[in-house]
């Protein structure tokens, strides 16, 4: 009979839905702790490297060290440098955990009191939450399902449609996330603002709805969010750099709904991240493009505006520099629809670590404060449609006063 009285030795494993880590050596029994030497994967046919997902079994009141002894080597060092490590016991309340970082390797030092623990670098949005979330939507009044084609590896790439039943609405609202896999922040933000637009008894979704149709994508790269990928689709594009000439075969997701796109128009887009290394929740806007109109610049601090009063999350004092523009710039997604469709386009950017303008000590920036700011996320949105609708009556105004 196993004699249950010994301390079993920690199991590592990563073989599931965006699992990722290598285990370097077997389990090292110290002194005073397991030692487990780990180092974070590169992506599947890219050199990026910076996220893991794994789980630890039998790990119950055993003192745990565990070593990340490529940290140091990964894309985004600096994101290292205030971050902590998330983890859960259930795979649904997720937690941070002390962490420290020597320029080189990253170290974790834990007791777990259940005998399995997850780890991640942020929570995951897995695949089955997708799924049943498309499930518990589909019989929503206004909401439409549909699959704009195959990724590189066959799954689906799912556009959510959200309107009133109007025929004659403008041009969508376009929201698209996870174009970048390991930032699962992008998928919670968008389950998020589905839920508001869902919610009957908000006045500012229902009008928003009378104003515009909303096109979603919730996740623009799901084989690289199930290979566990931090940037880069299976066939090693990143796709935030696809949007000049998206290719059939190396990026059918950007393609597809750029196709879809061309053929819908945008009256206003966001396109969702995260951020190895700032601590802030902010937005880049298009303001370094040729042709960028005095209308797309008021739209634009408009919306800044409007999204600091919705959310104290979000602020804009924070964030990238504005670089200058180059061809290069409209690769990215919100460059280039801005640029194609003169609409306000911005992307916009969460934490992997925490928002050091509202911290949370326990849970850091969240999953569940990443989908209150995508319902946040709304009333700006409504406030542009609306400042879109009375422009778009005053011109009919002016023109019948000329005409007259």
């Amino acid at each position: 009979m196993k004699n249950f009285t010994t301390s079993p030795q920690p199991v590592v494993s990563s073989h599931f839905d965006a699992g990722a880590i290598e285990q370097l050596a077997p389990a090292e029994r110290l002194p005073e702790a397991w030692r487990l030497r780990l180092a974070i994967r590169q992506d599947s046919h890219a050199e990026f490297r910076q996220w893991f997902h794994f789980r630890l079994s039998q790990v119950r009141d055993q003192a745990l060290q565990l070593r990340f002894e490529n940290a140091g080597q990964c894309t985004y060092v600096e994101g290292w440098r205030g971050y902590q490590v998330v983890a859960s016991y259930d795979q649904q309340h997720w937690f941070r955990l002390p962490t420290q970082f020597d320029g080189q390797t990253m170290q974790v030092d834990i007791k777990p009191q259940r005998d399995v623990l997850w780890l991640a670098y942020f929570e995951p949005y897995p695949q089955q939450r997708h799924q049943a979330l498309l499930g518990k939507i589909s019989a929503e009044t206004g909401v439409h399902i549909e699959r704009l084609g195959s990724t590189v590896e066959g799954r689906d790439l799912d556009l959510v449609r959200i309107d009133d039943g109007h025929n004659v609405l403008p041009a969508p609202v376009w929201v698209i996330a996870r174009q970048h896999p390991g930032e699962s922040m992008a998928q919670w933000f968008v389950e998020g603002l589905i839920e508001r637009l869902l919610d009957t008894s908000d006045p500012v979704a229902r009008r928003a709805r009378q104003l515009a149709a909303f096109c979603l994508v919730p996740n623009m790269n799901p084989d690289g969010s199930v290979r566990g990928n931090l940037r880069c689709n299976a066939a090693g594009a990143n796709l935030n750099r696809e949007w000049v000439s998206p290719d059939a075969k190396r990026s059918p997701e950007v393609l597809l709904v750029r196709q879809c796109m061309q053929q819908t128009g945008v009256s206003a887009f966001l396109d969702v991240h995260g951020d190895e290394g700032l601590p802030w929740v902010f937005v880049v806007g298009n303001e370094m493009l040729p042709g960028f109109t005095p209308d797309q610049a008021a739209e634009q601090a408009a919306f800044i505006a409007a999204f600091k009063q919705a959310s104290p999350d979000f602020q804009d004092v924070h964030g990238y520099a504005s670089g200058k523009y180059s061809e290069q710039a409209l690769r990215l997604a919100s460059k280039w629809v801005g640029h194609s469709f003169g609409c306000l386009s911005l992307t916009l950017e969460m934490p992997f670590k925490d928002n050091n303008g509202l911290p949370n000590a326990e849970c850091g920036w969240s999953g569940e404060r990443s989908r209150q700011l995508g319902a946040a996320s709304l009333l700006p949105l409504l406030q542009c449609l609306e400042r879109r609708a009375r422009n778009q009556a005053h011109s009919v105004d002016s023109g019948a006063s000329h005409a007259a």
